[in-house]
């Protein structure tokens, strides 16, 4: 099993979310996510916890690349432009400090323009048990 599929059967909020995993790499991942009227918010624009599921499936996918079982400790998360119905948001994730034990990733998330909707940065724990897949994608 790859990462790619563990994830897809293990994470199952970001699945029913639609957030879909398009590629991973040691330190990079991209996901997407079409915006449907379940993740708009009261004022008709895309959800705040909708564009922080994305990036979270993109930042398990970075943080987890390394073979190791890898939590998040913290995020923070800064909305920029709002998407709206139909837009395809794209999250792309980079580990900016592979650090051996707490790497810190960084999230862009944009719309179908390219236009900077939201940026994501985490800090995660790498633990030292190895994950039970066989490649990334």
């Amino acid at each position: 099993m790859t990462l790619k599929d563990y994830l897809a059967a293990n994470d199952r909020f970001a699945a029913q979310a639609g957030c879909e995993l398009q590629e991973i790499s040691d330190g990079y991942a991209r996901a997407t996510m079409i915006v449907t009227k379940e993740h708009l918010n009261a004022g008709g624009v895309c959800q705040g916890g909708a564009y922080f599921t994305l990036a979270d499936i993109a930042l398990a996918a970075v943080m987890n690349s390394r073979g190791q079982l890898t939590f998040g400790i913290e995020n923070n998360i800064v909305f920029l432009q709002s998407a709206r119905l139909g837009d395809t948001l794209t999250a792309e994730a980079v580990e900016v400090h592979p650090h051996h034990r707490i790497p810190y990733v960084d999230v862009r998330i944009s719309n179908q323009q390219g236009e900077l909707c939201c940026v994501v940065t985490g800090l995660a724990y790498r633990k030292q048990a190895s994950l039970p897949v066989e490649g990334l994608m």
